[in-house]
């Protein structure tokens, strides 16, 4: 008699005509604009990408710690405890607010120096966690499409895909933020579109909030 398998997930196939779904799906949600991506666009813009890696890093984290309680299937009852959401909503609230601030009165590129910093790691991953649209847009994602057989594997396989996806979609944020560098040489220029940046960001942030 032949020996059983060793590790039975070995079986499980998964359904790759299902990525392709998920990854729209992903793209047009997870992408769209939110508290952290518009926030992720407006630091690389008034800072600069590489000082904003760090920022970048640390919201793919807390989009990452997202992801796990999406995937373990804790977040209805995380946010079913009373004034979780509140504080989820006011801490992402008070960060966005403050970085506005600071995006708005950034200095120009010629005018820069190490005094003017830049959002943390640590400010990232909280605004990560905090966000309430990643929470809302990420457990939409994870029902739009089945990628196995048996729930461990296909929670799994969204991680995986999801995560590669977070990864792109906040490099080309943050690119995308940088890319407006050369408009900011001008300092009248510069407050200008900083100030819209700022504007954008805390105008994402309460519609996430408020729909």
């Amino acid at each position: 008699m032949a020996a059983a398998a060793p590790w039975p997930l070995l079986m499980v196939t998964i359904r790759w005509g299902s990525v392709g779904t998920l990854l729209v799906t992903a793209l047009a949600i997870m992408g769209s604009p939110g508290p952290a991506t518009v926030s992720l666009t407006a630091a690389a813009s008034a800072f600069g990408a590489r000082r904003c890696l760090g920022y970048m890093i640390g919201i793919i984290v807390g989009t990452m710690i997202v992801l796990v309680a999406v995937a373990a299937g804790i977040t209805a009852t995380v946010l079913a405890v009373p004034g979780v959401r509140a504080v989820l909503i006011a801490v992402s609230a008070a960060y966005i607010l403050w970085l506005a601030y600071h995006v708005a009165t950034a200095p120009p590129p010629s005018a820069r120096t190490a005094a003017a910093a830049p959002p943390s790691l640590v400010g990232g991953t909280v605004l990560g966690v905090a966000n309430p649209k990643a929470w809302v847009a990420i457990t939409a994602v994870f029902a739009s499409a089945r990628l196995a057989n048996t729930a461990m594997v296909d929670a799994a396989a969204k991680v995986a895909v999801l995560a590669a996806m977070a990864v792109l979609i906040m490099v080309a944020w943050l690119i995308s933020g940088a890319s407006f560098a050369r408009l900011l040489r001008d300092p009248a220029r510069a407050r200008i579109v900083n100030s819209a940046l700022a504007a954008a960001l805390v105008g994402a942030t309460a519609y996430a909030i408020l729909r």
